[in-house]
């Protein structure tokens, strides 16, 4: 609770404590609960009041504002203020309207006429045993002024004897003092009593009232005496002064009566403005009361809202994972204190297992990250697959190799990404054995390709957890190929070394023949020339298919230089341009140079094969009217890589067995050799790019005919020019982009 708060709450209740003993006149004579202390004390209260409202006023706006903002346990707040304030508002109330209602009860007996006729009654009597006492005063005095005189020539001879009578007078007569004085008021003697008292002078007007000749009675101090003053008539200038004393306890009652009198008059007059008054004050008192019990209440509700609130605080962080709060902890809390060391005990807890937590994690992650390295690193492709035949896991070179996306293909069946490696799946989780392999051939990205698939089986470690399995694919369609040219090679070497050592021999015999025999034989001569011919040329053209088994067996190595690629494509499109003028060429090689390091007769070769297989594709199809043949030549710089593309609009590629193509003594012509693509495809591979056989697109005559696609490496920016050609091949990174 603030100092304000305690200042204006002990002030208020010490004041309204201070105003009910003032009320009940428990403080008199000190303070006596007339009009002017009641006001002072309704003012007093008042401020109290006002302090208390404005604090009151401060506080409530500081708790609506909490509830408007949603701050933690600002609705308990609110219910603990209110039950505080009614708690305290009730009884004061009920206290205050019980005491205004008996206030006016109690003025209301005080007031009424029996009252009224008691007090009246009392005074009454005590006026009526004063007035009895001076009526006989005065006929004493009257009585006492005659016999006085009558003695008038003793007072004229004999002073003293007068006195003795006077004295006998008074003493008869039961007076205090008798005196004789003239107009003046100077004494001409008095009587000699035993228990002489001062006498007190006269008032003016009562002297006044004897010389008209009527007797004057009046009080005389302390209170208890009366006088009485007669002028005699034998005496000039003399007065005769008496007083008689009361009994003491009658004049004080008789004064006491006379006080209590006017002050129930007073009251009587002013009953109406002192119910006012002690109303107020019990307003203002219970008000002050009220509103120390409210703040009383904040202050509590406070104290114990506010641990709460910090739980609450405390827990909404916890929720949103900062586990490094804690909550203050004070001991005069109670059991919030306790419930606080509780939390704080159960967050530093919670903080330990999720360092715990996060340290597992983290190793698990670094394990994650290992694993997912090694799986990127290695050029198999690796699939991990669950139970339900479900992809869990793609690395990046089974994404390359199988042209698949692993976020998409992650959470989906293995057999509807892939079925050629779904079919493959079933059989190995069907055979029930640990390892299974197989080889499959299909299409990927465009191109027959052969993958050799194992599945492997990893056991489940608990009940509970199912099989995985970790299908594992290679890419060995180079192998299979490389293996097939290597074959092919042999047999090339074996079948050059076979037929062409007794090609000679039969050539030369033909000759001979031909010469030594051709003058004699005149029967059938034609046929003679027809037939040595024959032989002659056939076994020219053996030589030359020997020739070129001779070639790929032993393909030279390329002699590199830097080298323009524009200069043999220029050169091979312009024979074949030279020798089929009914094809359309179309070149585009661009302005920009595209320099790599190559053999410029093995790049013309390789290009001049590709162009005439253009050619002779378009004379495979029947000729249309309206239609012509065209090869579309075009190259382009890719930044690490050169593209070089050749279109036709031929009778295009198989789609089945296409890579087959690129292998030895395979052709889909009558009258090839099947050494035309092999050739090609050793000579970009040994210049380090590769060779791809595609169906054209559609922007090219609807997609009719053939895409032959080469990617070649480019020279490094730093190499200088003329370099030797026993230079090694650097065989750049294979760009693949599609057209």
């Amino acid at each position: 609770m603030a100092l304000p708060g305690i200042i204006a709450t002990a002030g208020a209740l010490l004041t309204a404590a201070v105003s009910f003993a003032v009320l009940l006149g428990l403080l008199q004579p000190y303070i006596t609960p007339d009009a002017r202390t009641t006001l002072i004390l309704i003012s007093i209260n008042a401020a109290f009041v006002l302090v208390l409202l404005g604090l009151i006023g401060r506080e409530a706006h500081r708790i609506y504002a909490a509830r408007r903002a949603g701050k933690a346990a600002s609705r308990l707040h609110v219910r603990i203020v209110a039950m505080f304030s009614l708690v305290a508002a009730i009884p004061a109330i009920l206290v205050a309207v019980i005491a205004s209602i008996t206030l006016d009860l109690g003025l209301d007996r005080w007031f009424e006429l029996r009252t009224r006729v008691i007090v009246q009654s009392s005074l009454s009597i005590a006026e009526a045993y004063v007035n009895e006492n001076a009526r006989n005063l005065q006929g004493t005095t009257l009585s006492m002024a005659i016999d006085l005189d009558r003695f008038r020539a003793l007072y004229n001879l004999d002073r003293l004897g007068f006195r003795q009578r006077m004295t006998q007078q008074a003493l008869a007569r039961g007076l205090a003092y008798a005196v004789l004085i003239r107009r003046d008021e100077s004494v001409i003697m008095g009587a000699d009593l035993p228990e002489a008292m001062p006498i007190p002078a006269p008032r003016r007007t009562d002297m006044d009232a004897a010389a008209q000749g009527r007797p004057a009675l009046f009080t005389l101090p302390p209170g208890n005496l009366i006088g009485a003053i007669v002028k005699l008539q034998e005496i000039p200038d003399a007065f005769l002064y008496t007083s008689r004393e009361l009994d003491p306890q009658v004049i004080k009652a008789q004064r006491l009566v006379a006080a209590n009198t006017d002050e129930y008059r007073s009251l009587e007059q002013n009953r109406f403005s002192t119910q006012v008054a002690f109303a107020l004050l019990y307003l203002v008192v219970t008000l002050a009361i009220v509103l120390a019990a409210i703040w009383t209440g904040i202050a509590v509700a406070d104290r114990l809202v506010r641990p709460i609130r910090q739980l609450i605080g405390a827990a909404d962080a916890v929720s949103t994972g900062n586990l490094d709060v804690a909550v203050p902890v004070r001991g005069s809390d109670g059991d919030v204190a306790s419930l606080g060391d509780t939390f704080n005990k159960m967050t530093f807890q919670l903080k330990t297992q999720r360092d715990q937590l996060i340290s597992a994690r983290d190793m698990i992650d670094e394990r994650r990250r290992f694993t997912e390295a090694v799986l990127s690193g290695v050029t198999a492709g690796v699939i991990g697959v669950n139970a339900n035949g479900t992809v869990s896991i793609v690395n990046r070179s089974a994404e390359t190799m199988l042209a698949i996306a692993g976020e998409e293909t992650i959470g989906q069946n293995l057999s509807a990404v892939l079925p050629q490696l779904g079919a493959v799946f079933e059989t190995g989780r069907a055979s029930g054995r640990k390892v299974y392999r197989d080889q499959v051939t299909f299409y990927r990205a465009g191109a027959e390709r052969t993958f050799n698939i194992q599945i492997t089986t990893e056991e489940a470690v608990g009940e509970t957890e199912q099989r995985s399995y970790v299908v594992t694919v290679d890419d060995i369609t180079d192998l299979v190929q490389a293996q097939r040219s290597t074959a092919w090679a042999d047999v090339a070497r074996r079948i050059a070394h076979e037929i062409k050592n007794p090609l000679t021999p039969i050539q030369l015999s033909a000759e001979r023949i031909r010469r030594r025999f051709g003058k004699v034989i005149t029967e059938d001569r034609a046929i003679f020339d027809q037939c040595t011919d024959t032989i002659i040329r056939q076994v020219g053209d053996i030589g030359r298919m020997v020739d070129e088994f001779s070639s790929f067996a032993r393909m030279p190595k390329p002699e590199m230089r830097r080298l323009d690629l524009r200069e043999p494509l220029r050169e091979a499109s312009f024979l074949i341009e030279v020798s089929r003028p009914n094809i359309k060429i179309e070149n585009d090689l661009g302005d920009k140079p595209l320099i790599g390091r190559f053999d410029t007769r093995l790049m013309s070769q390789a290009f001049g094969n590709i162009i005439k297989n253009a050619a002779e594709a378009i004379d495979a199809v029947p000729h249309e009217e309206g239609r012509q043949g065209t090869i579309r030549i075009s190259a382009r710089d890719l930044g690490k890589a050169i593209e070089v593309i050749v279109l036709d609009n031929g009778k295009g590629l198989p789609r089945e067995n296409r890579q087959r193509l690129l292998e030895p003594y395979m052709t889909t012509r009558e009258k090839g050799t099947g050494l035309g693509l092999a050739i090609v495809k050793k000579i970009i591979e040994d210049h380090g790019g590769r060779l791809e056989l595609l169906d054209a697109p559609q922007s090219f005559h609807g997609g009719v005919g053939a895409m032959i696609r080469m990617v070649l490496p480019v020279a490094p920016a730093d190499e200088e020019n003329g370099a030797g050609a026993d230079n090694s091949v650097e065989r750049t990174e294979k760009v693949d982009n599609g057209v």
